[in-house]
């Protein structure tokens, strides 16, 4: 199983919202530090408990859930510890708060004690069980879900487990081309490599894991940020970084350059490709690599950050290439250089369609996230590369536009209300509410009378569209501005998290700090935002929501708050209300469509499969799925092939079936308003009718 860091960085933003975020620059957290140490322990913990929504004080049922918690962030799969070790670490961690607030964190180091003792019995199973005696048996069935499974009560109960456990691993390499024997070195080394990681954790990383385990006891999006996550989210937000320029994948044992960004230093050598291996990283200073330098084996996290520096400093790596049968080593001196993730940022397409004769241009518009550089008012935003690239479709005389959400995760509120707010003309767009019952909700409004684009628009989501997407699809959706088709419906995270460091770079905090409501009062929380036009998608399943992660806070609902001030009756800046003949029209001309589709009538059949499947899975399908994967289009076999070339890329996401759907949806608005079939144009006469 391969490890990525796109664009050298770990994806944090997933499912996330921010509203403010004062976080150190990248020059502090290169200097010195204060090492998170049991001291701090109760100091952050109280942290999150004065600024949580809902929780202001540590009781037993805060203590049982950070329990659950903390365990579940050692073994999540259920893997290596036992029943009666879950038993013990309980015992041993009642009483944890106050504990911790008498600086007595030995429950806590005893806890990763167990699970690195377990981890080294289950490292000797696999070593003693994979031998060339061990045989592929097909018939097996695996519950692979750990929700479903309790934690096994005796050793052979665990052994029975691991070894069917084995045969689906030794499957997954078998259907990948490999040979048994090859296939049993490669799970053992990987397990090898796993005791390796949990036995180099240093207190301060044992006292992180912890701290997060204590966040997500409150809900499960407030979090802790160790001292160099603090850097990764930073470089998320800002979409920029200083480095050499490349993605990093991490593969038996390997960091392996996966992709070169155009402009970076690596790319600009002229000496690096695309599947070359990192074994080694010095510092500019060191004339000659130093066993320390070695980075095999070394976890992703830690090589990205031996890579990354000061911008104009110095880098060497050595590299290891595979050329026919033999390997080739050689080493390479790069210089550090600032880099925009612009793949990170948002882009627009234009998509000619023929309608009734005439050729009509949509702006297709991927947003992957709401990023928003802070640190200086120039900073880079996605409101303010939106409001370009809108401005860019205008001059292109574009006749609508698709936003695409479909894989958007969040990002910053303040940019939410921004993109929302060019669409119409001015008015409110999120309510967020506070912790304390006395204080009024805070109603975030588009203050800026511009309407960037006034034509047909369709906002396309998934059930991974959360937050920031769901303000915007809520909002548009709320003011009937725009057509929302794709998955069921979105996420359902309906609320705002607040990200503050700590003194002396020991870390930030992730706190949830207040649930948001969009302008027609509906919380987004567990539901999300429906679809007007549903498309078939894999991603819309139960195991993919808000309501099912651990502690989600319920759903609210207040008064609607829609502004009379948005809506535009007459001029070049007027756009017509979206109302239900519109959609139940444009909904049959695409489900017409999406029955003929051969892309989604496979995706029917593979949602059919799951389902039918259940929680249980054997082997055998394994090799069946290889026997479909021969007959399908290799391309599509991968959803995150990082070797493709940009132009590759662009080719593959827009032959997606759900990106071609939301195009034809747009050009079928087209021909209708063109066709003056919109029954409402301007404000509506009543507000009343906003809710029809």
């Amino acid at each position: 199983m391969k490890r990525f860091f796109p664009l050298a960085i770990v994806p944090l933003l997933t499912f996330a919202f921010f509203s403010v975020w004062p976080l150190p620059q990248s020059e502090a957290l290169r200097g010195s530090r204060l090492k998170l140490s049991c001291e701090h322990l109760n100091f952050i913990q109280s942290q999150y408990l004065e600024n949580h929504i809902t929780h202001s004080k540590f009781n037993r049922n805060l203590e049982n859930r950070l329990i659950e918690q903390y365990v579940k962030s050692l073994d999540r799969g259920k893997m290596y510890l036992r029943d009666s070790d879950i038993k013990e670490i309980k015992a041993k961690m009642k009483g944890i708060y106050k504990k911790t607030r008498s600086r007595n964190c030995e429950p806590i180091q005893q806890a990763h004690e167990i699970f690195k003792k377990r981890v080294a019995e289950r490292v000797a199973f696999v070593n003693k069980t994979l031998t060339d005696k061990f045989k592929l048996d097909k018939t097996v069935e695996l519950k692979t879900d750990p929700d479903e499974r309790k934690y096994p009560r005796t050793v052979a109960e665990q052994n029975r487990f691991h070894t069917k456990y084995l045969h689906f691993q030794m499957a997954n390499y078998i259907t990948s081309d490999m040979k048994p024997d090859e296939a049993r070195e490669k799970i053992k080394k990987n397990y090898e490599r796993i005791q390796k990681r949990i036995g180099e954790d240093d207190l301060e990383d044992i006292y992180a894991t912890f701290l997060d385990a204590f966040a997500r006891a409150l809900d499960p999006h407030s979090s802790f940020f160790s001292w160099d996550a603090v850097e990764d989210f930073q470089i998320q937000m800002s979409l920029s970084l200083e480095g050499i320029g490349a993605t990093l994948s991490s593969k038996d044992g390997f960091t392996t350059i996966e992709q070169l960004i155009a402009g970076g230093a690596a790319a600009q050598s002229g000496k690096l490709k695309p599947k070359d291996k990192i074994v080694a990283v010095a510092q500019e200073d060191d004339k000659k690599f130093k066993p320390a330098d070695n980075v095999i084996d070394m976890d992703l996290r830690d090589v990205v950050r031996k890579i990354r520096g000061k911008k104009g400093t110095k880098v060497k790596l050595s590299i290891l290439r595979k050329e026919g049968k033999e390997n080739k080593k050689f080493d390479v001196v790069l210089v550090r250089d600032k880099i925009k993730l612009e793949d990170e940022a948002a882009q627009i397409h234009y998509i000619e369609k023929t309608i009734k004769g005439q050729k009509k241009t949509v702006g297709l518009i991927n947003l992957p996230s709401f990023y928003a550089d802070n640190r200086s008012q120039d900073g880079r935003s996605a409101a303010k590369d939106m409001k370009k690239l809108l401005a860019e479709a205008r001059k292109k005389k574009v006749d609508a536009v698709v936003l695409d959400f479909s894989t958007n995760g969040g990002g910053s509120l303040d940019d939410a209300v921004k993109i929302a707010g060019l669409f119409f003309k001015t008015g409110n767009v999120v309510k967020q509410s506070q912790k304390s019952p006395t204080g009024s909700p805070i109603v975030l409004a588009d203050l800026d009378p511009a309407v960037d684009y006034s034509g047909p628009l369709v906002v396309l989501t998934s059930r991974i569209s959360a937050s920031a997407s769901e303000i915007v699809a809520g909002t548009l959706k709320d003011y009937k501005r725009a057509i929302v088709v794709g998955g069921d419906h979105t996420f359902g995270k309906g609320s705002v998290q607040s990200v503050s460091n700590l003194p002396r770079n020991l870390g930030a905090l992730k706190t949830t700090v207040g649930m948001f409501f969009t302008a027609g009062g509906a919380s987004t929380q567990h539901r999300g935002v429906d679809a007007d036009i549903v498309f078939p998608s894999t991603l819309s399943t139960d195991e993919i929501g808000e309501k099912n992660l651990d502690y989600s806070l319920p759903p609210k609902r207040v008064k609607r708050f829609l502004s009379k001030d948005a809506y535009v009756r007459n001029g070049s800046e007027a756009w017509s209300v979206v109302n239900k003949g519109l959609i139940k029209d444009l909904n049959a001309k695409s489900q017409a469509r999406i029955k003929k589709n051969e892309e989604f009538t496979k995706i029917k059949k593979d949602i059919k499969k799951a389902k039918d499947r259940g929680k249980v899975i054997k082997v055998s399908e394994l090799f069946e799925e290889e026997k479909d994967d021969d007959k399908k289009d290799k391309d599509h076999k991968d959803d995150e092939d990082y070797t493709l070339t940009k132009e590759e890329k662009l080719k593959k996401y827009l032959e997606r079936a759900d990106i071609q759907e939301a195009i034809n949806v747009a050009a079928d608005f087209v021909e209708m308003v063109t066709l003056n079939s919109m029954a409402t144009t301007g404000e509506p006469k009543k507000e009343a009718r906003l809710g029809q």
